[in-house]
């Protein structure tokens, strides 16, 4: 096990390697997109909350507007990094990066399909355990505490293995069920790898709830900063390089069934 976690450390850091590498290349427009996703993701809050007082339905018409855009120029930003990655600077323009209305549609189907996947395995566990409360062998709040810590855990465990299907859809234009098996066959036996990828970078974000939380404004506005332009960006690419790297390594079925990479 002591091997293992070396051997995915050292991947990380080949990944992370290559990420700041690429991101060098094309930082202001990475950047730059990266911090459009900010001002839409707050602006949408902003304005959500004003349009709530004016009218539920038009609100609710904004929230559903606003999120296709961030989706959008979040897949903008992947597809964009792809084209860093595998064209020459001189043909790199921006405005071959937007996403195509077909490569929208696919990726809302597919998360779509993993949020009702997430909600039937939640319900298939809590009927499992249904039957304790009345075989009086566990309560109430118990059944409910339990059911949510391993729905939970499995739900993250979905959510690792189908992380990449979005990268499928940009770079091979798949359609989206199969997106999401090959997803599940590249991330078999890399779960730790990208658990170690995730954690690299969500402790830069629980830097800045710290130093938030112990009143060190000026340390958290500085860490929020470095969150912004450098964090964010270099996570972006990071996840495409760890794509890329996976399907190099991968040997499998180029339409393979869920089923055969479960575990």
């Amino acid at each position: 096990m002591i091997n293992y976690l070396k051997e995915s450390t050292f991947a990380i850091n080949d990944v992370i390697s290559d990420a700041w590498d690429v991101l060098k290349k094309r930082y202001f427009a990475i950047a730059g997109i990266c911090f459009l996703l900010f001002i839409i993701s707050n602006g949408s809050g902003i304005l959500a909350m004003y349009m709530n007082s004016i009218n539920i339905f038009l609100s609710i018409f904004m929230a559903f507007l606003f999120l296709v855009l961030y989706f959008a120029i979040q897949l903008t930003l992947f597809k964009h990094i792809f084209q860093v990655l595998d064209r020459k600077r001189e043909d790199i323009h921006l405005k071959d990066s937007f996403p195509t209305a077909k490569e929208l549609i696919y990726f809302f189907t597919c998360a779509i399909s993993i949020i009702v996947l997430f909600f039937f395995v939640y319900m298939v566990i809590a009927v499992l355990f249904f039957p304790l409360i009345y075989a009086n062998i566990i309560g109430i709040t118990s059944m409910v505490s339990i059911v949510f810590l391993i729905a939970f855990a499995l739900i993250f465990y979905i959510f690792l293995r189908v992380l990449f299907y979005p990268f499928f859809i940009l770079d091979k234009e798949e359609k989206p069920f199969k997106s999401i098996r090959l997803s599940f066959a590249i991330t078999r036996g890399n779960s730790m790898k990208i658990i170690l990828l995730i954690v690299f970078f969500a402790l830069f974000g629980s830097l800045y709830l710290y130093f938030s939380y112990r009143g060190y404004q000026v340390i958290s506005t500085g860490v929020s900063l470095v969150n912004s332009f450098i964090i964010i960006p270099l996570s972006s690419v990071a996840f495409v390089i760890a794509y890329r790297k996976m399907m190099h390594d991968y040997r499998g079925d180029m339409d393979p069934s869920i089923m055969e990479n479960i575990i």
